[in-house]
């Protein structure tokens, strides 16, 4: 295994600019403008609970809507956390996590092997349809499953998020990210049976 696990991705498109930079070992920094405030706090609250730093910098068409820019952001996000895994040599593989926010409860469980996949369940029915977002660029809610969709495939991870409980439209999404986040740093953890080093990256 690589001992830095970073990387820093560029992708040009007529519909977006992107840039993504990844620290897998970092401390939960980050710096992030898409131009869609909502998936903004939703990459921060990723970058804050799986612990590493990131920064993301996007220009989208979002005078159409956020779309392209959500998703593109999601391909690079997906192949810069490939790339910084690199041969995922002496990692825990697997992770899970069930995370509560308020009425809210989601399970995530994430296989970083190379095999992707994606199961997304249990939004309740219309969240696909609700408008998040203050002023600006509003974020749709089907595009949350589109992300992890696309961050599972271009990562090569088996991702599976199932929404158990929740009624607010706006902790659904959170928790969701945070749940994907906490088991993301579980799976990415070093595995000290494998290492001989005892690793924090599960530590709150």
């Amino acid at each position: 295994m690589s001992s830095t696990r970073t990387a820093r991705l560029e992708r040009t498109t007529s519909e977006s600019k992107i840039v993504v930079e990844i620290d897998v070992d970092g401390t939960g920094r980050h710096d992030i403008a898409t131009g869609v405030g909502f998936y903004d706090h939703m990459l921060t609250a990723f970058a804050r609970h799986a612990l590493v730093d990131l920064t993301v910098r996007a220009e989208g068409d979002t005078w159409i809507d956020a779309h392209h820019t959500v998703e593109d952001t999601a391909i690079v996000l997906g192949q810069a956390i490939r790339q910084a895994l690199g041969d995922k040599a002496g990692t825990r593989r697997f992770g899970d996590a069930t995370v509560p926010l308020d009425e809210a409860l989601v399970q995530a469980v994430v296989d970083i092997s190379g095999r992707p996949y994606c199961v997304h369940t249990g939004e309740p029915e219309g969240q696909q349809y609700v408008q998040l977002g203050g002023s600006g660029v509003s974020y749709l809610g089907s595009l949350t499953k589109h992300v992890f969709e696309t961050i599972a495939f271009h990562g090569h991870l088996a991702l599976h998020v199932r929404v158990l409980a929740g009624r607010e439209p706006h902790h659904i999404v959170e928790t969701q990210f945070k749940a994907f986040a906490r088991a993301f740093r579980d799976a990415v953890a070093l595995d000290p049976r494998e290492t001989g080093v005892p690793s924090t990256k599960g530590t709150l």
